[in-house]
């Protein structure tokens, strides 16, 4: 132990090294409590993000049909007013 750069280690007082023990526990208990909490939250959201999804991809894919009829239009009347 004398090869430490600072000596020997400072042994902690038990009630630090309880205070740090305690607010390691709390914190966790913390974190369990609001991940079970916010779980709950993001799935319902979820939910509704898919119901959506379902009609934005309806939605989508109507737009892109439309472009595609217009592009299709537009390349026709191209190679029409050429000849």
């Amino acid at each position: 132990m004398s090869d430490l750069p600072y000596g020997p280690p400072v042994r902690v007082s038990p009630l630090i090294r309880f205070g740090r023990w305690s607010f390691l526990g709390a914190g966790i208990l913390y974190g369990a409590f609001h991940q079970n909490r916010l779980s709950k939250k993001e799935a319902k959201f979820r939910e509704v993000e898919a119901k959506e999804k379902v009609i934005r991809d309806e939605k989508i894919a109507k737009e892109k049909a439309l472009a595609a009829a217009a592009e299709l239009k537009n390349l026709e009347d191209m190679v029409t007013a050429k000849k």
